[in-house]
């Protein structure tokens, strides 16, 4: 009998205990705990050395502000020019101790070309952890106990990695798939086959030919990617929806981007309902995942490797293009407020310190210490103090489609200039029948009751609304031009400067082809 089913199907036998199992009841002393054990480890690296590692931990009494004191904070251009790139090039106790193994190739939403992100032994020993720590959380939802036993497919980047000669690279899914633990072999798919495929369509197509054959009960990925595929999947086998095809299908389990403007589509493409559950599994690190049904949020990770810094979002700690300022102040797990927004820093098991991740975060629960992602430190629009954030900007669409009756499968946002004030310009992917005017009034209004700020601002200083409807498949288009096609990759929400000029650029091109 497979191992994963009858593990799970005890846990859920013994269910009233599980919330002892999840609760971190004492977050500060947990968090500052870790702290320690990421300090003392890396103590005798070209880091720890630098910043006197051990210096920090004779002080016992205050070891966060110790830490906070004597460490700057990093985003990845200083963190990799001033050490990480020692690491790449093959020198080992940099950041961390040992040599690095493995490198993360990042989305790159942010900036133009991709990131190299340290993946260490001890960061994958984590991310493990903390998957099976998920796996177990399972136990509060009222499965079936045979559904144990059904396939998880896992959409993810190409396991068949990048070798320099030093170190691998690839997808951080490539990295960790290739690294699963024996005993989930048996569930996982696609298999080794099709996972080292490095072509995104054809590893679809080889997914879509496989299909019938598979019994799946868990589908893994990022919302975009599986919607197209799940309509492969439909057309190729003319059935009516994906559960005539799985019809164990029961779980969702999806991250790396909002969920929100797609939820619509993609329950069209069901036979029954689905569970959803979130994860917040970054390049970085294994940050946070949904650990009970009926929940909007998910629970930090804070005892396995992951030490946590808060930076409030506002004009005393970022600049006007979302980079983080020197003297920001930074709060600890125990200062944090629900209900505001905070930039996320993280030092982890990978030599990562005080490190930037670029997510903005909200704690909805402090007593479960549980969040919800709110956007991104750079995608967001503030021309003029309308301060809109990427959670306004998902709501607003979700708002729309329901308004409307349409699926908007892609979207993004540029501030402009409009005569001597300002105007904000949208770019909306959808292949539903809709005149422009219609979605701008909608998102407009929605935006309005969504942020008191922007009400104000466009009565000032936002002159105008634009939309632009594309079909969807100029944002997938251009995600393949710019070899972001597939796995973690997603749609920058917001456009500025440099970026905005090419994306016209482009449409340009695609209006005269």
């Amino acid at each position: 009998m497979p191992f994963l089913g009858p593990v799970v199907k005890n846990a859920i036998s013994i269910r009233n205990r599980l919330p002892a199992f999840f609760k971190v009841s004492q977050p500060g002393i947990v968090q500052e705990r870790e702290l320690r054990k990421l300090l003392r480890k890396a103590s005798n690296t070209a880091f720890g050395e630098h910043y006197r590692f051990s210096r920090i931990l004779r002080n016992k009494e205050n070891l966060i502000e110790e830490f906070q004191k004597n460490v700057p904070v990093y985003d990845y251009n200083k963190i990799f020019k001033e050490w990480w790139y020692r690491s790449l090039q093959g020198e080992a106790y940099v950041t961390w101790p040992g040599r690095v193994k493995y490198f993360a190739l990042s989305s790159g939403t942010s900036e133009a070309s991709s990131k190299y992100i340290p993946v260490t032994n001890d960061m994958l020993r984590a991310i493990k952890k903390t998957s099976i720590k998920q796996i177990f959380s399972l136990a509060r939802y009222e499965f079936p106990k045979e559904f144990f036993d059904k396939g998880v497919l896992m959409l993810g980047g190409s396991t068949h990695l990048n070798f320099n000669g030093t170190y691998y690279e690839g997808d951080l899914s490539g990295i960790t798939t290739k690294n699963i633990p024996f005993w989930f072999q048996h569930f996982y798919k696609p298999g080794k086959r099709i996972s080292k495929e490095r072509d995104w369509p054809t590893k679809l197509n080889e997914i879509v030919k496989k299909a019938p054959k598979w019994d799946i009960g868990v589908i893994v990925g990022v919302p975009s990617w599986w919607q197209i595929l799940i309509e492969k999947i439909i057309d190729q086998y003319q059935v009516k929806n994906i559960h005539e095809i799985w019809p164990n299908l029961s779980i969702f389990v999806h991250g790396g981007v909002s969920f929100t403007p797609y939820k619509k589509g993609f329950e069209k493409l069901l036979g029954k309902p689905l569970t959803y559950i979130e994860t917040y599994l970054a390049s970085e690190g294994f940050v946070a995942f949904q650990s009970r049904p009926n929940a909007d949020s998910m629970q930090l990770v804070l005892d396995n490797g992951l030490f946590h810094e808060f930076v409030p979002f506002n004009s005393d700690n970022f600049d006007d293009e979302g980079n983080i300022k020197p003297e920001a102040e930074a709060l600890s797990i125990t200062q944090v407020r629900e209900g505001e927004e905070y930039a996320l820093l993280i030092s982890t098991c990978a030599g990562a310190w005080r490190y930037l991740i670029g997510d903005m975060i909200k704690f909805t629960s402090k007593e479960l210490n549980e969040i919800v992602i709110t956007g991104r430190t750079k995608h967001f629009l503030n021309l003029c103090g309308e301060h809109l954030s990427q959670e306004n900007m998902n709501m607003a669409v979700k708002m729309a489609e329901d308004q409307l009756n349409i699926e908007v499968r892609e979207f993004t946002v540029a501030g402009i200039k409009h005569d001597i004030m300002f105007a904000h310009k949208w770019y909306i992917g959808t292949d539903s029948k809709i005149d422009s005017t219609e979605v701008a009034k909608a998102i407009d209004e929605n935006l309005k009751v969504l942020n008191d700020d922007y009400r104000v601002e466009r009565i000032a200083a936002i002159k105008d609304i634009f939309v632009e409807i594309l079909p969807s498949n100029v944002f997938y288009n251009w995600m393949r031009m710019k070899g972001k096609e597939g796995a973690q990759n997603k749609f920058p929400r917001v456009l500025k400067r440099a970026q905005h000029q090419e994306w016209e650029n482009y449409l340009k091109e695609y209006s005269n082809s």
